[in-house]
């Protein structure tokens, strides 16, 4: 098994989903300014709206309930941004699962 650290480092790693979903979007809105790209902009782009692009940058579609991009939509903002997927994502090694 392997994993790829590129976005954050292991010591920064969320522990929840909740956690995940956030430093996702804080990825996405540092990706974002870098571009020098409105969410507006990033969302047009990348073929969603831009409440749908506001929800990701959050890391919540609504209170209490962490985003959940697919890969599609991921795909997408990577490729408006110019990046790879992988650097979006940060690493699922100290993610605490609830069991089923």
């Amino acid at each position: 098994m392997w994993f790829v650290t590129v976005g954050l480092m292991s010591s920064n790693a969320p522990s929840s989903w909740e956690d995940y979903a956030r430093a996702v979007g804080i990825e996405l809105q540092r990706r974002r300014i870098a571009a020098d790209l409105t969410q507006e902009k990033l969302a047009h782009k990348a073929g969603i709206t831009r409440n749908h692009y506001q929800q990701l940058e959050r890391g919540f579609w609504k209170a209490g309930t962490p985003a959940n991009p697919s890969l599609k939509h991921l795909a997408r903002l990577a490729q408006a941004l110019q990046i790879e997927v992988d650097v979006l994502l940060p690493s699922v090694a100290e993610i605490e699962w609830p069991a089923d």
